[in-house]
């Protein structure tokens, strides 16, 4: 949470996500969501996730494709540019093709450093730039064939 504040200070810092909040119910055992950490020494120092997508961008159709959002991609300052985040979604990438996922979805934006070029750098591509003068939310996906 003192990383999200760090992050999005336009966010309410008090305010626990949902997913997060629900953690096991999310992503524990039988559910659909899949999350990874990488620790170094015992501390967290990344985390990436995914989870089915639920199609609240209505600009985007994916009805009829196995699709999943990736989510919470995560890197401690510390161990930035040392690729951690590459190896994070390489294994979730393995999670989704071994759960026969067709289309890798994600959104971001380009006030956080590096994600856009991250992501175009793993195959993705943009789909979309929203307007709003704030966020600039960015979507990208990755279909299959084109990540196994």
């Amino acid at each position: 949470m003192q990383a999200r504040a760090q992050i999005f200070p336009m966010l309410d810092a008090s305010v626990l996500p949902a997913d997060l909040a629900n953690f096991a119910q999310t992503y524990g055992a039988g559910t659909q969501g899949r999350f990874l950490i990488a620790t170094l020494a015992g501390e967290i120092v990344g985390a990436i996730g995914y989870l089915p997508y639920d199609h609240r961008f209505a600009q985007l159709d994916y009805r009829g494709f196995n699709t999943v959002e990736i989510v919470r991609l995560y890197v401690s300052p510390g161990q930035r540019g040392l690729g951690v985040a590459r190896r994070l979604y390489e294994a979730l990438k393995a999670l989704a093709q071994a759960d026969q996922v067709q289309v890798l979805y994600l959104h971001t934006h380009p006030f956080l450093p590096g994600a856009i070029e991250f992501w175009h750098k793993q195959g993705f591509v943009t789909v979309d730039t929203e307007d709003d003068p704030v966020w600039r939310t960015t979507h990208m996906h990755l279909r299959v064939p084109d990540f196994q």
